[in-house]
């Protein structure tokens, strides 16, 4: 399974904003140069995080973003499905109930549905705050692979 990179960079602006202080409002524009991420990605990105209240947009001229929680009450789950939707490894897991008219025979599904479990227990156990410790600067790359993408 690959996460896409608005997953990816998304990770990467909600653990700057959890760097600051809470409260603090941060331009997209700082967080850009911080790691090297395009502006206009950025704006892409947080547009679905505001909508779903995890991220506060403040207009002026001390405008930005800030958190709506505390680092510590974020997962990284939550923040990834706010991007992507499901991160269910098989469509026929991605909604509640399944739709699938195989579903009944379906001999690997069990796999597939252990995988689904795997994940979401793993990206729910991680923590924003933990993220954020772990943040390399910004000439260090996202994940030491010192590329953009």
């Amino acid at each position: 399974m690959k996460f896409s990179t608005k997953s990816r960079y998304a990770l990467r602006l909600m653990a700057e904003l959890a760097r600051y202080a809470p409260g603090t409002t941060v331009p997209l524009k700082e967080i850009s140069e911080r790691q090297n991420l395009s502006l206009k990605y950025l704006e892409q990105i947080v547009t679905p995080l505001a909508r779903i209240g995890l991220v506060k947009s403040e207009r002026g001229s001390q405008g930005g973003y800030r958190l709506t929680k505390a680092p510590a009450d974020y997962t990284a789950g939550e923040i990834l499905r706010a991007i992507e939707g499901s991160v269910a490894p098989i469509p026929c897991l991605g909604s509640e109930t399944n739709e699938c008219p195989m579903s009944e025979q379906c001999f690997t599904l069990p796999f597939w549905s252990g995988l689904d479990d795997v994940i979401n227990q793993y990206i729910d156990s991680v923590t924003l705050e933990q993220l954020a410790r772990s943040l390399p600067s910004a000439s260090d790359g996202c994940c030491g692979c010192n590329s953009k993408n």
